[in-house]
């Protein structure tokens, strides 16, 4: 039996299904109160717990043999911010100590390619350090400080390797992430104010693939990058057009505009309890260098990432579906 902690996020839920179309059973760590639609109807063994809780880990961790974690807060806010760090690096910190004092030997962390030093220029790739001094946000100084804790493990003998997904897109995506709602938003022909930028965008199947082959062909204390391909956000809007045939109010934002606006949405989402989209962090991953490399893990894991293409229709189609 495998545990997933985070198992009704995106990537989350739709590892978990890929593990029980192999036949692995799955028990799913799930918050007190959290809602379990992305899971529900799976042949999954659901647990209350939660990663800050240490009883709840050792009681969820018996009787399994191995461990995908997941389970993190993502922000894309600026400034501190104690509780993702507290979930992010103390939680990861648990889920070790309890894989440890129960003899569990496998575990494979999911951290981020947020995590990874930001370089201006050149390929981005597994030869880059985690920084954990990570000057554009919380979210990315916690992924890096907590993945540097997997790998230690590592060194001292747990069997753990580490995946490192790009901005992960596709169906199965029941909370509505920031690009899923770009192209949900798109798919129902909303109108829609865009700033023009290029990111490297990944299907959520192809990087519970790459996990589950992490786990299986993976080298302990190796890290893994889960890419797919970069595009720019007009070529994500016009494909889910041309997927749709609908039309629908488009308006490029100048960037400098942008950037400016900025400034002023993180006190609106602080004052109105909404969900951050667009903020000065969404817009500098925008514009960051995004040539980033899966090479190693297609070499080590056979990992190989369909085309977006693919990836936007079929999120385009489920999102309609779920009308």
């Amino acid at each position: 039996m495998w545990l997933v902690t985070g198992a009704t996020g995106h990537i989350g839920n739709v590892l978990v299904r890929k593990l029980l179309e192999r036949g692995e059973r799955v028990r799913a760590l799930i918050l007190p109160n959290e809602c379990r639609a992305p899971i529900q109807g799976l042949g999954v063994e659901a647990v209350e717990g939660d990663v800050l809780d240490l009883d709840s880990l050792f009681e969820s961790m018996r009787g399994v043999k191995g461990i995908f974690h997941l389970a993190g807060i993502i922000s894309i806010m600026p400034g501190p911010n104690p509780f993702v760090r507290k979930v992010n690096v103390d939680g990861t910190k648990n889920v070790l100590r309890a894989a440890k004092e129960t003899g569990i030997k496998k575990l494979v962390y999911t951290s981020s390619i947020h995590a990874i030093k930001r370089v201006e220029d050149g390929v981005i790739d597994e030869s880059l350090p985690y920084d954990a001094e990570n000057p554009y946000g919380a979210y990315d100084q916690s992924k890096a400080e907590a993945t540097l804790e997997v790998l230690n493990a590592a060194h001292a003998g747990l069997e753990a390797v580490v995946a490192c997904p790009t901005g992960v897109i596709g169906p199965f995506d029941f909370r509505g992430s920031m690009m899923g709602a770009v192209i949900h938003d798109a798919a129902v022909a909303k109108p829609t104010l865009y700033v023009d930028g290029a990111y490297d965008f990944v299907d959520v199947r192809d990087v519970a693939d790459g996990l589950i082959s992490a786990a299986e062909n993976g080298n302990r204390g190796e890290s893994y990058i889960l890419s797919g391909q970069k595009i720019t956000v007009r070529y994500m809007l016009e494909t889910v057009r041309e997927i749709t045939g609908k039309g629908f109010f488009q308006m490029k934002i100048p960037f400098d505009l942008a950037k400016f606006a900025a400034m002023f949405t993180p006190m609106y989402y602080r004052l109105a309890h909404a969900t951050p989209r667009f903020t000065p962090y969404s817009l500098e991953v925008l514009q960051s260098n995004s040539n980033i490399s899966h090479a190693k893990a297609a070499r080590e894991l056979g990992y190989k990432p369909r085309s977006l293409y693919e990836t936007i229709s079929d999120t385009v189609k489920w999102f309609l579906e779920k009308r």
